[in-house]
């Protein structure tokens, strides 16, 4: 059987999953103070560019290991019926993590379609990840 592509995995978990716009994200910030919002890029990633602020960082490649209160890594951040909005840089990793999630027992996970970069060309704003992370990026020698 030939190898699916991975836009048509993510094209196809979209149509049974919750997709927000950067303004419904904002609503949903606005309105619910107790709102879980996820970054699940990698850390070197939210350092470099920044998140949105607020949100908590969960690498997708920990995601359900944090999220499994059985797990020695379990963060007490998630609650299966909190709601939780999960993002990415462009929306393909986030679809997917949520996907995982929902086929863990969440109830009311969604993500953002366009992803911080989205968030990023709204001129919405970015929290600098860099001046609070002891993760940085060092400059190569030429030594």
């Amino acid at each position: 059987m030939p190898i699916k592509s991975i836009f048509s995995v993510v094209n196809d978990a979209k149509k049974n999953i919750e997709n927000l716009s950067v303004a419904e994200l904002k609503e949903e910030l606005a309105a619910n103070p107790d709102l879980l919002l996820l970054d699940i890029r990698e850390l070197q990633e939210r350092v470099d560019l920044g998140t949105v602020p607020g949100s908590k960082h969960a690498p997708r490649g920990m995601l359900e290991f944090w999220a499994d209160p059985q797990s020695p890594y379990f963060r007490d951040y998630f609650t299966e019926n909190r709601r939780t909005i999960l993002f990415c840089a462009g929306g393909g990793r986030s679809v997917l993590a949520v996907v995982a999630l929902k086929e863990m027992g969440f109830t009311d996970v969604a993500h953002l379609e366009e992803g911080f970069t989205g968030w990023q060309k709204a001129a919405e704003p970015v929290e600098d990840v860099r001046a609070t992370s002891r993760w940085i990026r060092r400059e190569k020698s030429n030594t």
